[in-house]
């Protein structure tokens, strides 16, 4: 119970940016340390290369050194000649070349340049032996060129092992590197694609919710409410949601009562009227009996039958536009054949077409839709009705119907005198008279007519319209529309 009070519409959209933006924050930090432990790889090799690089080239210097030294002191072989100084020169860069390699030993060398190194200075180390045994002797027991040229292959294998070696090592920083790039691709699209299932995620619960409230304030716009309001998701959607449903019941409610007290008024309307339309007709009876009785009184009765005749049209109106108001359910609809059932009221109106000479040009094509036939058989004798009322004598009708765009049209034409610009917009609303009225039948009428049909039109989710008369017409051309298949 308290997780559902916490996820609100503001806690969710805080956790879905939280989730979204925390991969995203991963990936980042992720792609950060990489390219800092890159960075800081390359930097380590670099430098240990270039302390090795400077430490070989040290090594190959002093052995150039050592060999000069060597020959020098191999020419200055004769005691007589050979100086003081020069055996103690031969003997510091020796040394020189010692310290050279130990420093090249202590750093990070693979074993090739190792063995590499130490065979460098077992040839050193020989040169010297001879060099130095030979002073006692008449000879060196090996030949000098012999020597110094295994000293100066052994530098060569050194020089040539070091480069190796360097290559290997930038070639495993690109492999690293790469490697590197390739998991922080991977982990970072897998983080990506966490963050945009976290925001997916999250739209697809607001939109489920959204689309809820949204059918939900559609189906009480449209006064469909047999189906109870329920919003899932977020705790202040779903109040609104539950306010929704709490206007629903209410306007169950309030129409359930309009309903019932528009019947009892029908009921307290249509019970005096009887009685007094039942004692008017028998008060007509006596005043035509009695031949001395005043004609005023006959007169009078006459019209308080009228006016009574009247006050039970606009009644039966009044409760038949109530009733109109009620929206159906799906189950109550049926497929209609709309041509079959338009011809079926053309028959029916014949007698009044004939007795006004009119012509009638149906121009219907087969069409079927999904309604209440009872409503749809109003709308089209509605609709004809006043047609052929305020059509003249000898005038056309022009019926049009068919299908577009997935809906039905009806379009009826006449050749009356047709409707003020002024009234168009207030036709369809009830008890309206405009200047040139499509009223009901009977005399002036309750002004009900219309604003019935387009009750039921709207049963139907349609819309009715007073389109523009065709070019060099007179009249009124109403156009109804009507989706094939309805919605729930």
């Amino acid at each position: 119970m308290k997780s559902k009070k916490i996820l609100s519409l503001k806690s969710l959209i805080i956790l879905g940016f939280l989730l979204a933006v925390i991969p995203l924050y991963l990936a980042v930090m992720y792609a950060t340390f990489g390219l800092r432990e890159t960075s800081t790889l390359g930097r380590t090799i670099n430098y240990q290369v270039f302390e090795q690089t400077k430490a070989v080239r040290l090594v190959l210097q002093k052995t150039a050194d050592i060999e000069r030294k060597a020959r020098l002191f191999i020419l200055l072989s004769d005691p007589s000649v050979r100086q003081p100084y020069e055996q103690q020169s031969y003997e510091n860069t020796r040394a020189s070349f010692k310290q050279a390699l130990s420093e090249l030993l202590k750093l990070r060398i693979d074993n090739e340049i190792s063995l590499s190194v130490n065979e460098l200075s077992e040839k050193e180390n020989l040169i010297y032996q001879e060099i130095i045994s030979s002073e006692s002797e008449s000879t060196l027991k090996l030949p000098v060129d012999e020597a110094f040229q295994g000293l100066r292959e052994s530098s060569s294998k050194l020089s040539r092992e070091f480069e190796s070696y360097i290559d290997n090592q930038f070639n495993e920083l690109r492999k690293q590197s790469a490697s590197l790039e390739h998991g922080l691709l991977i982990k970072g699209a897998i983080l990506l694609v966490m963050s945009f299932i976290f925001i997916a995620l999250l739209l697809i619960i607001l939109s489920r919710s959204l689309k809820q409230l949204d059918n939900g304030i559609r189906r009480l716009g449209s006064g469909q409410l047999e189906k109870p309001i329920v919003i899932a998701g977020p705790s202040d959607l779903r109040y609104l949601g539950n306010r929704l449903e709490w206007l629903r019941n209410y306007l169950i409610d309030m129409e359930i009562s309009k309903q019932q007290f528009m019947g009892n008024v029908f009921r307290e309307i249509n019970d005096p009227l009887a009685n007094i339309k039942d004692n008017t007709e028998l008060l007509l009876e006596q005043t035509q009996l009695d031949q001395e009785q005043n004609p005023i009184c006959q007169d009078i009765a006459q019209q308080l039958i009228n006016d009574v005749e009247q006050i039970e049209t606009v009644s039966k109106s009044l409760l038949r536009y109530s009733q109109a108001a009620i929206r159906p359910t799906m189950s109550s609809k049926v497929s209609v054949n709309m041509k079959v059932l338009l011809e079926s009221v053309i028959n029916n109106f014949e007698p009044r077409i004939q007795a006004k000479s009119i012509s009638m040009k149906n121009l219907a094509r087969p069409v079927e839709i999904s309604g209440i036939p009872d409503q749809l058989q109003v709308i089209i004798e509605q609709l004809l009705s006043n047609a052929i009322k305020y059509s003249p004598e000898g005038g056309e009708i022009r019926v049009m119907l068919r299908d577009s765009d997935m809906q039905m049209e009806l379009e009826v034409e006449d050749e009356g005198p047709g409707i003020d610009p002024e009234d168009r917009l207030h036709l369809f609303e009830p008890f309206f008279h405009g200047k040139n009225l499509l009223a009901d039948e009977i005399g002036q009428g309750p002004g009900l007519g219309l604003a019935i049909i387009k009750e039921y039109i709207t049963n139907h989710q349609g819309k009715i319209d007073i389109i523009d008369s065709r070019q060099d017409q007179q009249g009124v051309r109403i156009l109804v529309q009507i989706p094939l298949t309805q919605q729930n």
